[in-house]
């Protein structure tokens, strides 16, 4: 196995890591099926297009794909173990781009939308970045 393939794919972590990447592998995917289909009360393609470009990040309905895709896509890659170091990376800027461009103006705490809740995830996809899928996943049993 090429020495690329296997510094993304190798894992040392344990179960603990593997649980916190399928929680946040959960929450990723639901947000993201919020903005791509509408789903669990979200708007939709159109209305986070809408949205986004409210807030300046033009334009509207490919920030709202990009994000969307994003979460949606590399959420699912959390749960299921397979290439999470790229899907965490991709995580971990949608991330940041969400407390610097939405939550940071209003503070920590998530009663005034500050970015607490996108902090903790942003550790949560930093630590799977740092570590890998841990013991139960795709990326190992392919890195053997």
């Amino acid at each position: 196995m090429s020495t690329l393939i296997n510094k993304v794919l190798f894992t040392r972590a344990g179960y603990g890591l593997t649980v916190l990447r399928i929680f946040v592998g959960i929450i990723f995917a639901a947000h993201g099926s919020q903005k791509l289909f509408g789903a669990f009360g979200g708007y939709g393609l159109a209305g986070t297009a809408q949205y986004m470009e409210s807030i300046g990040l033009a334009p509207g309905y490919l920030m709202a794909t990009l994000a969307g895709g994003t979460e949606f896509f590399a959420g699912l890659a959390l749960i299921i173990g397979l290439l999470v170091r790229p899907a965490a990376l991709g995580l971990t800027i949608l991330s940041l781009v969400a407390i610097f461009s939405v939550h940071l103006p209003h503070g920590l705490f998530m009663v005034n939308n500050g970015y607490e809740f996108a902090l903790a995830l942003l550790g949560g996809t930093i630590a799977v970045l740092i570590e890998g899928a841990g013991k139960l996943s795709a990326d190992r049993a392919i890195a053997g």
